[in-house]
């Protein structure tokens, strides 16, 4: 069975029964973006730190940074949102997933929010 935690940065991340955790941006942050026109994707093997960007999203309104919730090494990349972003508007925590990342330490996910205590941090926010 696969665990979803939430960072405050809305980000998602899934990690599955192989020990991957996939990585996207909430709903919530979607619609902060706005409609999304570019994704900027990093190289497989690249190695990201927890904090560090992992992609660049840019939208009618802005360019953000997507975090990496861990230490670990890209391992896959979504080109399906590299050829369509707007499927991280349409399906954000589904196929519109931007990067598959081998962890370190995966178990730092257990510090990160789980659904329930991230719909109440975002409700804080509105």
């Amino acid at each position: 069975m696969s665990t979803v935690r939430y960072t405050e940065d809305h980000e998602w991340i899934r990690l599955g029964d192989d020990g991957i955790a996939t990585v996207g941006i909430t709903d919530y942050a979607q619609q902060q973006l706005g409609d999304v026109v570019f994704v900027d994707l990093p190289d497989i093997g690249k190695p990201v730190e927890k904090g560090g960007e992992a992609a660049v999203v840019e939208s009618v309104k802005a360019a953000s940074e997507v975090y990496a919730p861990l230490d670990g090494e890209v391992i896959a990349v979504n080109d399906a949102i590299a050829e369509d972003p707007s499927l991280v508007n349409t399906d954000p925590t589904g196929e519109g997933w931007f990067v598959k990342i081998k962890p370190k330490d995966a178990s730092v996910l257990d510090a990160l929010m789980d659904e329930e205590a991230y719909a109440k941090f975002v409700e804080g926010l509105d």
